[in-house]
């Protein structure tokens, strides 16, 4: 990427676009175009297509969307499937019409069938029935996937997608009903610490496997992906699919991650485990051998990262969301 390209990332606000700006930065691209909600409504499409417009935008990193744990897919599915579909398709459709030629994507693991072969390689999209408690958004997401393979297909773009493993780090959600596992449970545990409480509750039985991956390494990879040249990318991808795994390769039960998360923030209190809550799926880890045959693997370990996103709760305990 020439460091003077106009690089608009999309959902600069959030955990993952704003890591995506720091690793933009500190690459030395100067000229990164982002646009607050009050700015830029994602959802309106004419908005969006007069934002693109008025700017001479060479790529694009598509990061906004709707995001949140199983409860809150649970409880929103209505807005988890209009609000990404509508993102998405703003926005991609807006990048051909005003002749952007490089775009990313990003998706996530749900995408693949709940019962799909441990760990999940790219070909298993669309090959069985899909996790209940997050299908709305998988679709949605599986949606932005098959934009970007139409869009090469038809236009001969270079639209490339990658779909992150269960993320965290700074500038998480931690809503206590509406987060994913990691800020929801950090914020339960220092709370537990803060109180003095002898126990924690944690959703589910703590069986389910789950695969982790620091938002910084997301950002890298993220970059890294975008900045391959074409013919190095499609050597690595089966004709007409444009997604790849980015993600650790371990993964580790909730329980195990739970009694990460307790040393971390210092309780010694009791786990107490509610199986009537829902699991999700029973296991998923990706399969990340293609992304690492494109020279990039994960560098920041869990427990690491978990310190790190820590850290940055407590420093931003006013600001975080309730």
């Amino acid at each position: 990427m020439a460091r003077d390209a106009t690089i608009f990332v999309a959902g600069h606000r959030g955990m993952v676009g704003s890591a995506l700006v720091r690793r933009l930065q500190a690459l030395g691209h100067g000229n990164i175009l982002t646009a607050s909600r009050d700015e830029l409504d994602l959802l309106d499409q004419a908005a969006v297509q007069a934002f693109f417009a008025r700017h001479a935008v060479d790529e694009v990193y598509v990061a906004a969307a709707r995001v949140g744990g199983i409860h809150a897919n649970n409880t929103y599915p209505a807005e988890f499937i209009y609000q990404n579909l509508m993102i998405e398709a703003n926005l991609i459709q807006a990048a051909h019409r005003h002749g952007v030629q490089k775009l990313l994507f990003l998706g996530s693991s749900c995408i693949y069938p709940r019962l799909a072969e441990q760990p999940m390689r790219e070909e298993a999209l669309l090959t069985g029935a899909l996790e209940p408690t997050n299908e709305p958004y998988a679709v949605a997401k599986i949606a932005g996937i098959k934009l970007c393979e139409s869009y090469n297909r038809q236009y001969g773009r270079d639209y490339r997608s990658v779909m992150p493993t269960n993320l965290y780090g700074p500038g998480d959600n931690f809503h206590p009903e509406n987060s994913h596992v990691i800020p929801a449970l950090l914020r339960r545990f220092h709370q537990a610490v803060q109180s003095g409480d002898d126990e924690v509750v944690i959703w589910g039985s703590g069986t389910p496997r789950r695969e982790f991956l620091h938002v910084d390494d997301m950002a890298a990879a993220c970059v890294h992906v975008m900045g391959l040249p074409g013919e190095t990318y499609a050597a690595h991808t089966q004709p007409m699919l444009s997604h790849i795994n980015v993600g650790t390769g371990v993964d580790c039960s909730i329980r195990e991650l739970a009694e990460t998360v307790a040393r971390v923030t210092g309780f010694a209190g009791r786990l107490v485990f509610d199986s009537s809550k829902p699991d999700g799926a029973p296991r998923k880890l990706l399969d990340v051998s293609r992304l690492a045959a494109l020279g990039w693997t994960a560098r920041i370990g869990l427990e690491e990262g978990l310190r790190h996103a820590y850290g940055w709760y407590v420093e931003h305990l006013a600001q975080v969301r309730d």
